[in-house]
């Protein structure tokens, strides 16, 4: 059923935009009403407007807190038009009708990024728009409800096609917008209180939906909801696909945990190529050298900026995205020889806190996997040597990023052969040596770490018959002592870290 907009009542935060939807309504003949700010803005706009207050018979009280909720405004929006017992009260009580509300919602997620004061923040929970938008939403059937700046251009155009009606269609289509609107809304805010994570309930909602070409495969839908701009500048390429994107995660998060120059290099959320050294050349130079098979089609990330002579040297290489804090103009210049290749410039460090997983009929949620180790126990023939300590380390942290089971062999702050998504460690193992042998690599003091503990004394065997002189892993196994004797009698530097880091 078609309904005329005869009246709309107006009440927004955010106004750009607005002023080309009211001047309409003024033109068809609509009575607008509003209060406050908006008010103010209409009016300034050389358009009448009916103060609410005028109909209500109240100010505007408590600073502001309260200035819609009276039965009277709540009634013109709640009252059914076909209902005798409604309209009966509305001539009673002389209640003004509407047919179009246009309210949206104070900036709260946006003032809990730029505060921490919570007295500020509170105040931005709004009362009035979720109850005003959420009443509407209910009588779809008679009001048209618009909740978000982002629909001013879709009311604008139904306006000037339709005449100033609205058909059942356009106001259900309006009300679950308005709906999605006040739910994510309530999940920002109730994420801002459940700080103690004790709720029962799992809540999460992102705004910014962003259609993607196609998820996983072709033939799959997919959508991303975020703020990309918030944590990139794109400077050339064209829209990132689902695969991109799950690629991308897998490097902020690897390249979060390095300070000195470090290059990675991501193949299917697995690292096939990182190295740190003194400067963003030599790094790029050995990342690739670990595996410059794997990294044709890869995603390149480093922590430093992108000079022209490493730009040059990445230019050789054919690769799907490249992300660095900072580019100088001439490596851009050539970067951009290539005008899908996606060039981003990361604004600031991504670390997650939380990791989701649908599983079943419901969501897994668990911390995300931040730490190292939980000790550094030597146990081995002797303390690791300083170079080993050093190597340890760093293949620990990107056996952290390879998918389980895992193993990456590292020497001198390269990774020179990796193992993973194994279903066995000595496969991994096997994997990782192979790889190293195939690219050249002598290991003879290199080191070895595992995601999880050995459960047999046969990678270690296989680790020292390589020329491996060190391993590093969680430790645990009911038989740890066979690896750890086995270490001892070949004069091994073994460290247990108590943390096991399973990826899956």
């Amino acid at each position: 059923m078609n309904r005329t907009i005869k009246s709309a009542l107006i009440s927004v935060f955010y106004k750009d935009g607005l002023e080309p939807v009211v001047r309409k309504l003024h033109d068809q003949g609509v009575t607008l009403y509003s209060t406050g700010g908006t008010q103010t803005f209409i009016e300034q706009a050389g358009i009448p407007c009916v103060a609410v207050e005028s109909v209500t018979g109240y100010p505007s009280i408590l600073g502001g807190r309260v200035k819609t909720l009276h039965p009277k405004v709540f009634g013109g929006i709640l009252a059914r038009r076909d209902f005798e017992g409604d309209q009966k009260h509305v001539a009673e009580y002389e209640i003004p009708l509407f047919d179009l509300v246009i309210v949206d919602l104070y900036p709260f997620e946006e003032t809990v990024k730029q505060t921490t004061d919570e007295k500020t923040i509170i105040e931005k929970i709004d009362i009035g728009g979720v109850s005003l938008i959420r009443a509407a939403g209910k009588n779809f059937n008679d009001v048209c409800i618009v909740a978000s700046r982002d629909q001013y251009a879709s009311l604008l155009e139904l306006l000037e096609k339709q005449n100033g009606e609205t058909s059942l269609g356009d106001r259900r289509h309006f009300a679950a917008a308005a709906f999605a609107e006040c739910a994510h809304y309530d999940v920002a805010i109730a994420d801002y209180f459940n700080q103690s994570n004790k709720e029962k309930h799992f809540q999460l909602s992102y705004g910014d939906k962003h259609s993607l070409r196609y998820g996983e495969n072709p033939h799959q839908h997919a959508s991303f909801y975020g703020d990309l701009e918030a944590l990139f500048e794109k400077l050339n390429g064209k829209e990132l696909s689902y695969n991109n994107l799950v690629d991308v995660d897998a490097a902020c998060q690897i390249i979060s945990e390095f300070s000195r120059p470090a290059f990675a290099i991501i193949k299917h959320t697995n690292v096939c190529g990182i190295a740190e050294r003194d400067n963003v050349t030599h790094a790029w130079e050995a990342a690739l050298a670990g595996d410059p098979e794997s990294a044709f089609g890869g995603v390149l990330i480093t922590n430093q900026e992108i000079n022209a002579d490493v730009a040059a040297k990445i230019n050789e290489l054919f690769f799907e995205i490249l992300i660095a804090p900072s580019y100088e103009e001439g490596a851009l210049a050539i970067l951009k020889s290539k005008k899908n290749r996606n060039i981003l410039m990361q604004k600031k460090p991504f670390f997650a806190a939380k990791e989701y997983k649908r599983i079943l009929n419901g969501v897994l949620v668990q911390d995300a996997d931040t730490q190292n180790f939980a000790g550094w126990k030597e146990v081995g023939a002797r303390s690791s040597s300083a170079v080993e300590h050093g190597d340890l380390l760093f293949a620990n942290i990107v056996c952290k990023h390879l998918k389980s089971n895992a193993i990456a062999i590292v020497k001198d702050k390269q990774l020179v052969g990796k193992g993973c998504g194994q279903t066995s460690r000595i496969d991994a193992l096997r994997q990782a040596v192979g790889k190293s042998k195939q690219f050249g690599f002598t290991l003879t003091g290199a080191v070895m770490a595992s995601d999880a503990f050995f459960p047999f004394d046969d990678c270690v065997r296989l680790a020292n018959d390589s020329g491996i002189t060190a391993v590093i892993h969680p430790g645990g196994s009911v038989r740890d002592n066979d690896s750890i004797n086995f270490c001892k009698e070949h004069d091994m530097a073994m460290v247990l870290t108590d943390m096991r880091h399973f990826r899956h």
